[in-house]
């Protein structure tokens, strides 16, 4: 369930972000000016293989760009009119006030929302969509999916949101949404996504009345 933080809090969690990840990170911040603990957290992230791509609005204030691009591992890419502040790994996310800019956790006074894949399915999967959208418009390339490994077997009954079964495809779910649609199995009304006759036949089911959720089947063809 989404959890509402604190400065302090989004500290804590910020941090914890960056050490519990284990195959992806991403940060989006307007402006970089990393603190030395951040910094080392995503150097030891990228030692364990870790994916973690960066984006910023600001070149002014975000000295913290070319440390950043010296780390192997990281993609950093700039991003013009970016204001919005938002931090992924594969489990949990922040959407913040909060840039990474050591003056703001120091200084300022902040807010975020915590919110976890396993509990906030949609939640999750919206941030996720838009913070994979302002990646391909600051020219970033996905290079998570394909490193993403299945974590165990799934048996043939047990269900994937279409962000799992994205994971499971090695594709972003941008894409994999797109592929639904062209199957017919969901179709588009008001900007929104529903699921058809088709869809359910191949055994997918709408989580949410307002089309925002969708399960599948492990083995659905795309």
């Amino acid at each position: 369930m989404a959890e509402f933080l604190d400065t302090t809090a989004i500290s804590y969690h910020l941090e914890k972000l960056l050490k519990s990840a284990r195959h992806r990170i991403l940060l989006i911040s307007p402006y970089l000016k990393l603190r030395p603990r951040i910094r080392e957290l995503i150097h030891d992230a990228t030692c364990t293989k870790v994916n973690v791509q960066v984006v910023y609005g600001k070149k002014e204030k975000s000295e913290g760009s070319k440390e950043l691009r010296d780390l192997s591992g990281v993609q950093v890419t700039f991003c013009e009119n970016l204001h919005a502040k938002c931090y992924l790994n594969e489990e949990f996310g922040i959407v913040t006030s909060l840039n990474l800019y050591d003056f703001s956790e120091a200084n300022n006074q902040e807010m975020g929302i915590l919110f976890h894949r396993s509990s906030d399915a949609t939640l999750y999967q919206q941030v996720l969509e838009e913070a994979e959208r302002i990646i391909r418009i600051s020219g970033g390339v996905n290079t998570l999916a394909a490193t993403l490994p299945i974590s165990k077997p799934f048996e043939q009954h047990e269900k994937l949101t279409t962000s799992k079964l994205a994971d499971r495809l090695g594709i972003l779910a941008t894409a994999l949404y797109d592929r639904l649609i062209g199957r017919g199995y969901l179709e588009l009304k008001h900007g929104k996504r529903y699921l058809t006759e088709k869809g359910k036949n191949v055994g997918g089911e709408s989580g949410m009345g307002n089309g925002a959720s969708f399960l599948w089947p492990p083995d659905l063809e795309v």
